[in-house]
């Protein structure tokens, strides 16, 4: 376990050293919501959802990325790959988290008439999709800059698709989309209901992607010297 928050504290610490990228990717979630306000509300929330979705999935592409230099170093010190893709993903969660406030409490100042608990439950259904999702593609891809190009086709694709099509589902943040109907619109609880499964199974099979990847990438070699930590 203390290994696992050890993990979870440098990746906290590698992204506060990107201050201004992350306050740059912030501005995507407001932005969304500010131009989609006049419209239609319940679109201005759905953006607001993906917003967030966006700048987690970022973060946790940038960590992924910035990992790589230390993780063979962490793997001769004793540390097992599960403590380090599960310590970052839990360091993401708990950023996404944190960057979600700002924006749960948004709709609230400017007094929309929503279910606030399904908003919360909206946004900490984007944050855990989010984090697995942006460390699988930065497990795949070892560069930024092509990794972000992915982020953002798929992006692109959720706020473009029809969300009552079958292929909607496949996409990995209809759940928040999903939820953001049952908080808008107040219709009947099978809103509710699907997203957070969608949600759930979508979490599941990301981190288990995550799982798959990491340990084949981070294999022990038989021809290196293990290290116990003192």
């Amino acid at each position: 376990m203390n290994r696992l928050v050890t993990v979870a504290e440098m990746t906290v610490r590698e992204l506060l050293r990107r201050r201004g990228v992350l306050l740059l990717l912030l501005l995507m979630p407001l932005t969304f919501y500010l131009i989609r306000r006049d419209a239609y509300l319940g679109q201005s929330v759905r953006s607001l959802l993906l917003g967030v979705g966006w700048a987690v999935s970022t973060a946790a592409l940038f960590a992924t990325t910035a990992a790589r230099e230390l993780e063979p170093r962490l793997r001769l010190a004793g540390y097992r790959p599960h403590h380090l893709y599960l310590g970052r993903m839990l360091g993401l969660w708990t950023v996404g988290v944190v960057i979600s406030v700002p924006f749960f409490l948004l709709p609230m100042v400017d007094d929309a008439d929503l279910r606030y608990g399904g908003l919360a439950a909206a946004m900490l259904c984007s944050v855990a999709v989010a984090a697995p999702f942006g460390m699988l593609i930065g497990a795949l891809l070892p560069r930024e800059l092509e990794g972000t190009l992915l982020l953002l086709t798929v992006v692109t694709v959720q706020m473009l698709i029809d969300p009552a099509g079958s292929g909607a589902r496949l996409t990995p943040f209809w759940s928040s989309r999903e939820i953001a109907t049952w908080t808008v619109d107040h219709t009947d609880q099978g809103y509710l209901s699907r997203g957070l499964v969608h949600g759930l199974v979508v979490t599941v099979l990301l981190a288990l992607g995550v799982a798959a990847v990491s340990s084949v990438r981070l294999r022990r070699r038989r021809h290196l010297r293990h290290l116990p930590v003192g």
